[in-house]
């Protein structure tokens, strides 16, 4: 999110915030009452001051949909407290760190940061810390709940598909099966040649040169070049920690030695430093590879695609002798999803550059050599991150699935996995309409004309 872009939020929920105290002519009162629980106007503000903040808009007005959602969570608070639930701190402790580094990043520092919410720093996040400690107890009561619905056995699942609609089955999208032999470039060497061209620059401006004008020239990071390489002020969280190591122990003015981080090598200026927040300036360059690297390893690959294809040699055994990367070649060459362990990919989990190499085979067809990266193969050797490389592969198609309706022979399991959400979100909703209803709840009628999800709120309207 750009600053214009925060100017602009903070503009709007100003004028919204000011038309919507002059229209019912208060500072603050009461808008709602479940059970013992007080809802304030003050309360429903602040929340949609964060939402904004972070860029969430809303087609609908946005102080129904939080007043909604913070009536719903009263009810399951309460009876989170009823069941004596525990709040776990650990959670709590880490979504404020989180919250407070986000906030702080987002509006520009502490002091922006208070003059938008109007509380000070210790006041937020005591507020904050208690609207987590909310969470954590809403969420373990929504757990609770959904354990009444136990796994879902066959019968449960051919009952589902028995009595659904056959058009709100869900659509199973088309499939690969993937393996691949795949080449790494000399990584070394492009590594080297990046390293002496930012040492150069480096030399250049400790003899007077402006850091920001080399960074417009020359950093391959296109966000902060157009600023001169400036970042702006933000948490050292959202930066690589090799990253904000390096710049919380410089000096301003001070230009770092070469830092090396998943997104390529850097040298740093910082301008301002604030707590465990600063502003900087880099300057990013990319290893890059020579048209040598690649037609090499493009003939290599193009060789062992038409032995592959004329019968002297199976893919299997290619990739288990010639392939450079050592998840897929142990396995001769399979591919599988590093999240999931799935050997089966969808179109949005392959790259975009792999993707394109296959579309159009059918199954047991081998690429042609593709120029493509890897975000998680090997890891880097001197660093424990594991870092992007760029790769050159050829692809076979193993299997294709198309797409189809789900069904039950072939997708149990993820008709299985549907049935349980399905129970799940009934058993909550059952809960929710029963809660409201032996619960005494009161509404401020100035939310008459809200279009809420629940219609059981208009019969808790005052008079």
């Amino acid at each position: 999110m750009t600053k214009r872009t925060i100017v602009t939020l903070l503009a709007v929920c100003a004028t919204c915030a000011a038309s919507f105290a002059q229209k019912y002519k208060y500072i603050d009162k009461s808008v709602s009452v479940v059970g013992n629980e007080v809802i304030l106007i003050s309360d429903i503000e602040s929340s949609v001051k964060e939402r904004r903040a972070q860029g969430m808009g809303s087609d609908k007005n946005a102080r129904c949909e939080v007043l909604e959602s913070m009536l719903e969570s009263k009810l399951l608070l309460m009876q989170a407290r009823v069941d004596s639930l525990s709040v776990n701190q650990d959670n709590v402790e880490g979504m404020l760190s989180q919250r407070v580094d986000q906030f702080l990043t987002f509006l520009g520092g502490q002091e922006k940061l208070e003059e938008y919410f109007g509380k000070p720093l210790y006041r937020l996040r005591l507020d904050w810390r208690q609207q987590f400690e909310d969470l954590s107890l809403i969420q373990e009561e929504q757990r609770n709940i959904m354990k009444s619905v136990s796994d879902m056995t066959p019968l449960d699942v051919r009952a589902y598909m028995d009595t659904v609609n056959k058009e709100n089955l869900p659509i199973v999208p088309i499939k690969y099966q993937l393996s691949q032999i795949c080449l790494y470039p000399d990584r070394d060497a492009a590594a080297l040649a990046v390293r002496e061209k930012l040492l150069d620059l480096r030399e250049r401006i400790i003899n007077g040169e402006k850091f920001a004008t080399l960074a417009r020239m020359y950093s391959e990071d296109p966000g902060s070049a157009r600023r001169g390489g400036e970042l702006g002020m933000a948490s050292k969280s959202i930066y690589w920690p090799v990253f904000s190591d390096a710049a919380m122990a410089l000096k301003p003015g001070i230009i770092s030695q070469i830092v090396e981080t998943p997104d390529g090598f850097h040298i740093i200026e910082v301008i301002e430093k604030k707590g465990d927040m600063f502003n900087a300036r880099h300057i990013l360059m990319k290893p890059q590879y020579t048209t040598e690297d690649r037609n090499k390893a493009f003939k290599t690959l193009d060789s062992l695609r038409t032995e592959i294809i004329n019968g002297a040699v199976s893919f299997k055994m290619a990739a288990s002798f010639y392939s450079q990367d050592a998840p897929t070649r142990t396995n001769g060459g399979q591919m599988s999803d590093p999240n999931t362990g799935s050997a089966y990919f969808e179109i949005d989990q392959l790259k975009p550059e792999d993707y394109k190499a296959i579309k159009d085979l059918k199954e047991g067809e081998v690429s042609e050599p593709v120029e493509s990266t890897d975000n998680d193969g090997r890891p880097d050797e001197v660093k424990d991150f594991v870092v992007g490389k760029t790769n050159y592969k050829i692809i076979r198609v193993d299997k294709i699935i198309p797409a189809h309706t789900a069904s039950f022979d072939s997708d149990f399991s993820q008709l299985q996995g549907e049935v349980m959400r399905d129970k799940q979100m009934k058993a909550l909703d059952e809960f929710m309409e029963k809660k409201i209803k032996e619960t005494r709840i009161v509404i401020d009628p100035m939310f008459k004309d809200c279009e809420f999800r629940r219609s059981v709120w208009a019969s808790k309207f005052s008079e």
